[in-house]
């Protein structure tokens, strides 16, 4: 990274551009705010915020970007990005403030909303169902450990395709469930703060059934929809040279990469979860599963190094190699192991890839000039999106990529104190001011589009889908 140019214009490439799609992500706990406004409900991370030492500097969500009042403008600077698509969550108790039950007209409305404005702009709106902000009522009910859940989920997934199904067309069940599981269920770090081996094996497998029983109500509600999960896969290696570290590495990846793709591909759970899982499951279950998706969701932004640990599952994170560079928060930057991790998913899943998250974290702030110049998250875009050429040119599927975030927001337990937007906001005024990486991103998509012999098939879905 530290010999690449980071404030040269982008290269054209030959990334096959005929229906690439250029976009951003962002999730609704993370942006919305209004937390309280209309109706909406409690979800776990409400809950979590308020509870001392939960989250840094004692951040909550509760304003947010203020997305909720002001996603025209935030559609705005999507539009002068010129990205092709946008993937955003709904937010589960914003329009079942129970979970379950009595429907908030207001919540759906808002969605409605920022769909038509979305559709006005020419981007693709592409639904995430579930990041992270379960319901607290159904929480309380049990949540992810109640396999009533499995018909919750599936009603909510109704609810959302009667509504928007006849606008939107991608639609995703799950971002990272193999995050919220492990970090709410099994080590305690994120909501609900639960650190329980059976309360970690129930959750998987319910998200997992839950999951396939989404993709049935999708299928018969929006035959034309192309459906898919979004899952964080990272190369997970031993922090140090010790049995005891790569045996934990090697059980953290499964955990980690395998804990939802391979049940929801191959209706089977990898080694080091299957004897855990096993009580908790029914006649039919991996079936249920493993329904036909259309892409795979790929976040990636780095490796793990893992150390032994006793925790539930044996192992922790640990330190990178000296040599291996980091980025502000200490995350390594290895753009060869996402050109790697996109190949692996090639091989293994053989589906088209959409790279749904990826990017990085800086300390930004505005200069004297009212800019933000963002020098070390345009060497890493510029980085890794140089090694995903480097995968499409091996043969990966990849069609699109998506970076994570169109703004800085809540970034869960570290609450504000990391920013991944490629636009700036003073959390104090609410005032966005574009980064310099936001006008490289954009002359990225320029320059590439430019290329095309024929113009990226917009607001369209796989082929595959299209022939249902």
């Amino acid at each position: 990274m530290a010999n690449k140019s980071s404030q040269g214009n982008p290269q054209a490439s030959t990334i096959p551009e005929s229906g690439f799609l250029w976009g951003v992500s962002t999730s609704s706990f993370q942006i919305e705010g209004a937390a309280h406004a209309d109706g909406r409900g409690d979800s776990i991370w409400d809950v979590y915020c308020r509870e001392p030492g939960r989250v840094k500097n004692a951040d909550t969500g509760e304003i947010a970007c203020d997305h909720y009042h002001r996603y025209n403008e935030d559609v705005a600077l999507m539009r002068n990005l010129g990205i092709d698509a946008y993937r955003f969550s709904l937010s589960w108790p914003r329009l079942l403030p129970k979970g379950r039950g009595i429907v908030n007209e207001p919540g759906l409305a808002f969605y409605d909303r920022l769909i038509d404005a979305l559709l006005a702009a020419d981007i693709e709106p592409w639904i995430c169902l579930y990041h992270w902000d379960l319901p607290q009522a159904l929480h309380e009910l049990g949540g992810w450990q109640n396999r009533d859940i499995i018909g919750w989920f599936a009603d909510y997934a109704a609810l959302v395709a009667r509504r928007y199904g006849d606008r939107v067309k991608r639609f995703a069940t799950f971002n990272e469930p193999c995050v919220f599981t492990l970090f709410g269920y099994g080590l305690g770090w994120n909501a609900p703060g639960i650190a329980d081996a059976d309360a970690l094996h129930k959750a998987i497998h319910h998200v997992n059934l839950s999951h396939g029983a989404a993709i049935d109500v999708f299928r018969s509600m929006i035959p034309q929809a192309s459906l898919g999960a979004i899952h964080n896969r990272q190369p997970c290696f031993s922090a140090g040279p010790n049995p005891a570290d790569a045996a934990a590495a090697k059980r953290f990846a499964e955990y980690w990469n395998d804990a939802f793709p391979n049940p929801q591909h191959f209706a089977c759970y990898p080694p080091a979860l299957a004897e855990a899982i096993e009580p908790f499951q029914k006649p039919g279950d991996m079936a249920l599963i493993a329904r036909p998706v259309d892409w795979f969701g790929l976040n990636h932004y780095s490796p793990h190094y893992i150390k032994a640990d006793s925790n539930v599952l044996g192992a922790t994170f640990g330190a990178p190699p000296p040599d291996v560079p980091r980025t502000a928060i200490g995350w390594p930057i290895v753009p060869d192991a996402f050109r790697d991790t996109l190949l692996d998913i090639k091989s293994r899943f053989g589906l088209p890839i959409y790279v749904l998250e990826n990017g990085t974290a800086s300390d930004d702030r505005p200069d004297s000039a009212n800019q933000v110049n963002d020098a070390a998250r345009i060497a890493y875009l510029q980085a890794y999106t140089d090694a995903m050429q480097e995968a499409i040119s091996g043969g990966a599927d990849v069609r699109g990529y998506f970076v994570w975030s169109l703004l800085d927001n809540f970034e869960w337990a570290s609450g504000y104190s990391q920013r991944f937007g490629l636009v700036y906001v003073d959390f104090n005024t609410q005032r966005r001011i574009p980064k310099s990486s936001a006008r490289w991103y954009a002359k990225l998509i320029a320059t590439r589009r430019r290329c095309l012999v024929q113009p990226i098939a917009r607001n369209s879905v796989d082929a595959a889908a299209a022939k249902r």
